[in-house]
């Protein structure tokens, strides 16, 4: 058994903070949809691929009645948001050098999202839109509750199979 030394445990506390630095620099976590399972009676996900606001704010507001049904309790209900194409925007840092720069972000929205994260809710970005869009996913919001797919409409697909309750607001 080796011996930890106070230079061998600040040494591993600096790499692991580098690493763990250099991971949210380089954007949100990537989540392998495979793992993902439907862990509670009532699971759900919301396709959001427009951009919106006024339609973003009522997903939003669906999504909290929804939640309201089962108490707020994440033990009862799981819901997601796949977010690609338009959608994406509504979870990046800013604008600038996209197709939506000339638009502003409505801090809000984002605000109200994160309320809604309290109850486990996530969003899942979708790295094709990334690509396609020549935007960095650095770029996204650097928040745990949400996550990186290769696809948006795949990953919509795949929770379907796996038992989720497919909604879109519009």
């Amino acid at each position: 058994m080796s011996k930890t030394t106070r230079r061998t445990f600040i040494g591993a506390m600096a790499l692991s903070g580098a690493t763990l630095a250099a991971a949210r620099a380089a954007g949100p976590a990537v989540l392998d949809v495979a793992t993902v399972r439907k862990e509670t009676d009532v699971a759900c996900v919301y396709h959001c691929d427009f951009g919106d606001p006024a339609r973003f704010s009522q997903m939003l507001t669906n999504i909290n009645n929804h939640l309201s049904v089962y108490e707020f309790d994440p033990m009862r209900i799981k819901i997601v948001i796949v977010a690609h194409g338009a959608g994406l925007k509504f979870f990046l840092d800013d604008l600038g050098g996209t197709v939506w720069e000339n638009q502003k972000p409505d801090e809000e929205l984002f605000k109200r999202f994160i309320g809604l994260t309290k109850f486990e809710v996530e969003a899942y970005l979708c790295r094709i839109t990334f690509t396609r869009q020549n935007i960095d996913p650095a770029r996204a919001r650097k928040d745990k509750f949400i996550k990186l797919v290769p696809s948006g409409v795949a990953t919509v697909a795949e929770l379907q199979g796996k038992g989720f309750a497919y909604l879109k607001v519009g």
